[in-house]
Parts: structure tokens; sequence; C-alpha cells
């Protein structure tokens, strides 16, 4: 079956993606799901050869496509609300497939979030959206490169509503579906390093008591049921090379609390990962990029890492 790969936001570079991986002869099926038009567009603003069609190709210069109209015109670099619904279709319809399981899985391009918002339609991002549509109960967010893993507790909140996301039940929930679905990372029990939410660790709740009231009893009963758990470990020190020896996957209580250090080294080498979706879902790790879109001037490292990660997990036989 071919991965669906959602082209995203229509005046970003997700649509620049498919085109230039489409130059070379793959070995993988790619279906693109794009308004045709956007896509034949862009190909002349980039000046590259381009061939459409509804049925699996691996050829250069060729796209296989599920093709989806945009609701207006689409401009590089100009974002539209009135697209916002159309760049949501593209998620709906690849969702549907896959579990129909007519694609392998999918593997996103990006979005901007703030236009879906500025439509009317409430959107937080990709991770929960697919969660919905799937009727999936909890998913984790876990960001890839070749030697750092870093899983987030809790994903798009505002900070003020993060510690009263974080409880013993969400974080048993976090913590099992990423020890269950790590194969794909070549172990079966990975060891993971689990962060403090506040700093220093809360320091013995002189800086807050979620370490002693909610991390560390969890951990403790994890530990006992055969997981492989160490911390909570303050966040300005997890990340060093010492803490992070033999270290498989990091989890980190928020979103800023994990990514900067793992974008800070990897951007655009890099690809997000949803856990425990019922197929796979692999996401380039940037955003839009506007200012680039139809420039040609953009990097395929983050696409390669998603499409390679994609295929770990596929070769693996879990989910995600």
């Amino acid at each position: 079956m071919s991965i669906a790969f959602t082209s995203g936001e229509p005046s970003g570079i997700g649509p620049d993606i498919a085109i230039l991986h489409a130059q070379k002869e793959r070995t993988k099926d790619l279906q693109v799901y794009c308004d045709p038009d956007v896509l034949i567009s862009r190909a002349k603003t980039l000046k590259l050869p381009l061939s459409l069609t509804e049925k699996p190709t691996k050829n250069a210069g060729e796209l296989f496509i599920f093709p989806i109209k945009a609701k207006t015109k689409v401009l590089p670099g100009k974002l539209n609300p009135d697209n916002a619904e159309y760049v949501l279709s593209l998620l709906q319809h690849a969702t549907k497939r896959c579990l129909d399981n007519q694609n392998s899985g999918i593997l996103t391009g990006p979005i901007n979030k703030a236009v879906i918002n500025e439509a009317g339609i409430k959107f937080s991002g990709h991770t929960e959206y697919f969660a919905e549509l799937s009727d999936t109960p909890k998913t984790v967010m876990l960001l890839a490169t070749s030697n750092l893993k870093v899983a987030l507790a809790t994903t798009h909140l505002a900070l003020k509503d993060v510690p009263r996301n974080i409880n013993k039940d969400s974080l048993i929930e976090v913590i099992t579906i990423i020890n269950n679905n790590s194969k794909f990372l070549g172990v079966n029990k990975p060891k993971i390093l689990v962060c403090g939410l506040n700093p220093h660790a809360g320091e013995d709740g002189y800086l807050g008591d979620e370490e002693i009231t909610i991390i560390s009893p969890v951990i403790d009963l994890l530990n006992n049921n055969d997981f492989n758990l160490i911390g909570p470990v303050p966040a300005d020190t997890a990340f060093t090379a010492e803490s992070l020896k033999g270290i498989d996957v990091v989890l980190a209580m928020y979103h800023d609390q994990g990514l900067p250090v793992l974008k800070s080294s990897g951007f655009k080498n890099a690809a997000n990962i949803t856990l425990g979706l019922p197929f796979i879902r692999t996401s380039v790790d940037h955003g839009t990029a506007l200012d680039l879109a139809g420039t040609g001037n953009i990097s395929l490292g983050s696409f390669n890492c998603a499409l390679s990660f994609f295929e770990k997990i596929s070769s693996s036989g879990s989910q995600a």
C-alpha cells in the first residue's frame, strides 16, 4: 500500500516537497493528497517537470495523487483562511483511507494552525486531530533525530495549563504508550529518562511538589512492573551527554521543555512521530516556510527523515 502524504498548507512548501521528491525514481509508493492545480502551478513556478496520475508510480517526474480541490485560488506565500477546510479535508480523507486499509499510514506536510483558527475552526495540531478522527483516547508526540528521541507528556498547551494536565493516570498512559511502541528504535524495553516538571525537579518540594506527588510515584510503580525508567531528572541537566548515555527516549513534561534541545541540534533532519494511533504517522519537523514556497530553495532533509522513520516503524511491525 502507498504512504499518504498530506501536502498541508497549500501556500507553503508542502506542495514543493512533493514535487522535489518526485524528481527522482523512488523505492516507495507515495500518494500525494493535494489539489492537482496547485501541484501543476507550483511545478511551473519551480520550472520542474511533473505529470500527475491516479495510479501508483515510482517514476521520476510523476506523482500518484489523491485529488482534492482547494476552496479558492492558492498563491505561494499568501495564507488564506478560506482554504482552512481544504487543509483539514486532506487529513480527513487520508485518515479514513488508512482506517480502511487503503493507505499504509500518513506522512504529513506542514500546516499553519493560526490560519485554521482564524477561519473559526478550533484546531490545536495534527497529533490531537488524528486522535479525534480515529477515536484514539491517548496519543504521544515524539520527535526523533538519528541520536535523540524526545516524547512529550503534554503537547500544544499554554504553559499555565500544563500542571493540571499532568496527573498519575495521564503519565502512566503516556509512558506505557512509549514503552509499547518503541520496537522501531531496535529495543523491546526502552530506557526512558523522565524529566521533572519544575526547576531542579522541584528541589525536594521547595520549587513545586509534582515530582513528589505525581512523577516519582508513577516511576516507582512502573519500574515495579518491569519498565526501565530513570528520574525525575532536572530538565536543565537531562540533555547532557552524561545523562543521555544509554537512554532511548527522553520524556519531557511540556512542549518547550524538550523540543528546543532537539531542534537546536537536529532541525531539518528530524521527524515528528505520533505514537498510539491505529496507523503509522510521521511528519516533517518544520513549518510552512511561506517565504520559501515556490523558490526551490528548500531542504528535503526532514521529509527524508520522516520517510525513513516511517519505513523503520513499518518494518518493525508496530503501528507507531
